[in-house]
């Protein structure tokens, strides 16, 4: 099982932790929606920045 931590950064902030453990993230437009394994939903807009699939690191620039 392939696990991620997913970062997020808006303008003039540091990166900060969003959500741990995601198993699965769908993009629709501007909205992302991740889901970690114990099924918590955690939804936010913005653009993926960079996915590190050795790493299990996602980051996200948060636009809302």
């Amino acid at each position: 099982m392939c696990l991620a931590a997913v970062y997020g950064k808006r303008p003039e902030e540091d990166e900060t932790l969003l959500l741990k453990n995601v198993s699965k993230i769908l993009i629709d437009g501007d909205v992302i929606t991740m889901y970690d394994i114990i099924g918590k939903e955690m939804k936010i807009k913005g653009a993926l920045t960079e996915v590190d699939l050795a790493g299990s690191i996602v980051k996200v620039r948060c636009t809302d």
